[in-house]
């Protein structure tokens, strides 16, 4: 049961109902993305945090293939297809999905060995964009966690380095300020841009950042004396 106050929508501590659930439950209803969301037709306020950083690196212009990783609910799917109505989707996740037009859908674990490989055949060619919202269920252990997202985050790239025609854009979410420096180095070994971004529709008390690497090189990148190319650039400012 919930009353409003002061344009504030507040929930009553139901019975057996934690209070930790009655806050969260208590922040969706005032959350305005969620409502946006509802509003315009997106399965989620996370459509927003596409669309924002589309909006500032224009990413999607054009895109003809698209892989989306961690595709559920499909809030990221439903903002491509809008954006480039003839691209060619596939998207993968552990979670089922509600079925999107012409949306290639598979539920399976992204680091089965067999998951690369279906991907690849779904697609039918090489990817102009690798889109990555993935983050492992978290086990309360905040290094834990943190390592094993990032082992995703490492995961997705390698993927995309494979599947990218050169010139592709591949785009994840990190934690904890941006992309530990091993990993960043390698995107700037294959990339010609990496920056990092945390777009408003990111809720502030969350570690979640994403990475923007643009300009993938082709497979088989050479090497610079620092291990990236002369022109890479990053950028670690906030989205405004």
């Amino acid at each position: 049961m919930s009353t409003s106050s002061g344009g504030k929508t507040r929930v009553k501590t139901a019975k057996g109902r934690k209070v930790g659930s009655t806050r969260w439950l208590e922040r969706q209803l005032n959350d305005p993305y969620v409502k946006k969301a509802k509003a315009e037709g997106y399965r989620s306020r996370a459509a927003y945090k596409l669309i924002e950083l589309n909006d500032r690196f224009g990413f999607l212009k054009g895109a003809k293939r698209v892989v989306d990783l961690g595709i559920a609910p499909g809030g990221w799917t439903q903002v491509v297809r809008r954006t480039c109505p003839k691209a060619h989707i596939v998207g993968i996740d552990l979670l089922p999905v509600d079925p999107i037009d012409d949306v290639i859908i598979a539920q399976m674990d992204f680091m089965d060995d067999a998951a690369p490989a279906w991907l690849t055949d779904a697609l039918g060619g090489p990817a102009d964009i690798v889109l990555s919202d993935m983050a492992a269920n978290t086990v309360g252990h905040p290094q834990t966690d943190h390592l094993r997202t990032m082992g995703l985050v490492e995961a997705g790239m390698y993927f995309a380095c494979e599947i990218l025609r050169p010139g592709g854009v591949f785009v994840a979410k990190v934690l904890a300020g941006g992309a530990d420096n091993d990993l960043v180095a390698e995107l700037k070994r294959n990339f010609t841009n990496v920056k990092h971004a945390k777009p408003p529709a990111s809720r502030k008390d969350s570690s979640e950042w994403y990475v923007i690497a643009s300009g993938f090189k082709g497979r088989a990148a050479p090497d610079t004396e620092d291990g990236a190319a002369d022109n890479s650039k990053d950028d670690d400012s906030e989205l405004t």
